[in-house]
């Protein structure tokens, strides 16, 4: 079963997929919402949903430093639950301090892009990280 990764911000969400095995996470795509005028990106997930037949959803969840719960986590929440509700897939959270600036990293030092390069793949960079993160720590997937 392939899984999609999700990075949701107020006005992106990255994108990922495993492969069917949970071996690995492999950017997609990002797709432009706007949470201040309720725009999701739902119609576009449904359509990724089906042409990369995925099974099931990992959400990263921005917590603070101090393992608490903010505005921005409570904002993945609620995309969770609006997944779950349209989709009736699994939904899962992986815990992604760090990734956002890990993703950064990554693109400045091994891919040494400019900043405007970078922001166009940083939240897609890090869907793959939050997924990957997810896979290494559940193990391999069995076939469904």
């Amino acid at each position: 079963m392939k899984l999609m990764g999700l990075d949701v911000g107020s006005r992106t969400v990255g994108i990922a997929i495993s492969d069917a095995f949970g071996w690995t996470a492999q950017g997609v795509e990002i797709i432009r919402i706007n949470e201040d005028e309720e725009v999701f990106g739902l119609d576009r997930v449904a359509e990724l949903v089906k042409e990369l037949d995925a099974g099931g959803f990992v959400l990263g969840l921005p917590k603070n430093m101090n393992n608490t719960l903010g505005p921005r986590a409570e904002a993945a929440k609620h995309y969770g639950e609006m997944l779950t509700e349209r989709f009736h897939l699994p939904v899962d959270f992986e815990d992604e301090r760090l990734t956002t600036v890990e993703a950064e990293r990554m693109l400045i030092e091994e891919a040494n892009t400019s900043r405007k390069k970078r922001k166009k793949v940083i939240d897609k960079l890090a869907a793959s990280l939050i997924l990957q993160n997810y896979l290494d720590r559940h193990g391999k997937l069995t076939k469904e």
